[in-house]
């Protein structure tokens, strides 16, 4: 079916969460915002249901990994950090017209990376099988889920397992909360595996009270590393960025962010 374009002004309009609980300075975008227009602020998307333990929202404040990151390196740059939460259909075109300046993403997970630019790699993801520990099944070659229904996130590529979900010799169903994954797989029947990053997976776990219910596979379908996504134009920032996540990564800085998530 032909999809009717929506108006860009109604279109930013209804995509953009308010986030009206934050601590820290907080504005909806406003349908005449033009990139580099305001040049002391960094526009952040924190998306709306956050991506734990990279990224919190469910606090008064966000917190995580990559929030803690930019929150540390940005404002050294000379900007003010301003988070918001876009719905992951939106996030790539609000970037793109320079409504939001960046975002969280792996380069594999991007649809047209080639038309963004990425920092270096901020801290590295590595995606794994969840299965239930009632379950006989485990994962060392996706011959080994022929047949079967994983879960998987809403909107996010899968490069490795693309072909058989193609195909459907691996059926895939989305869902849009990364919590859902594993609560579908323990109450249906007809669901196998779930499919997440393995730190994402155990801080969920750990925090529904589900760690003695699942169980992850030793063997994985990628490591990928976790960046900051932005427009081609923006590579004196970026650059700047890469500059001072170095300096914080050989100060110490870097790794004390990700022991508070361990």
């Amino acid at each position: 079916m032909k999809r009717v374009p929506i108006p860009k002004a109604r279109r930013i309009l209804s995509a953009v969460v308010t986030f009206t609980s934050l601590a820290i300075p907080f504005t909806t975008l406003n349908a005449s915002a033009q990139p580099g227009q305001d040049n002391q602020t960094f526009r952040f998307n924190i998306s709306p249901n956050g991506y734990p333990p990279y990224l919190i929202v469910n606090e008064q404040q966000p917190s995580g990994i990559m929030w803690d990151v930019v929150n540390l390196i940005v404002p050294r740059l000379g900007y003010e950090v301003k988070p918001l939460m876009i719905p992951r259909k939106r996030v790539d075109p609000m970037l793109a017209d320079g409504y939001i300046d960046g975002t969280p993403r792996a380069i594999e997970w991007t649809e047209n990376p080639e038309n963004f630019l990425f920092t270096d790699s901020v801290v590295h993801v590595e995606e794994v099988f969840f299965f239930p520990n009632t379950s006989e099944l485990d994962y060392e070659h996706p011959t080994d889920l022929y047949g079967k229904t994983v879960v998987t996130h809403l909107g996010y590529l899968y490069p490795t397992l693309e072909p058989y979900f193609g195909d459907r010799r691996i059926k895939r169903f989305d869902v849009s909360r990364d919590r859902d994954m594993f609560t579908f797989v323990l109450h249906g029947d007809q669901f196998h595996a779930a499919l997440a990053d393995k730190l994402v997976g155990r801080w969920i776990l750990r925090n529904e009270g589900l760690s003695g219910e699942f169980r992850s596979s030793e063997e994985g379908i990628s490591q990928f590393g976790f960046r900051i996504m932005l427009r081609k134009d923006w590579s004196d920032f970026a650059k700047a960025f890469n500059q001072e996540l170095e300096t914080i990564r050989k100060n110490g800085e870097l790794e004390a962010i990700l022991a508070d998530y361990r």
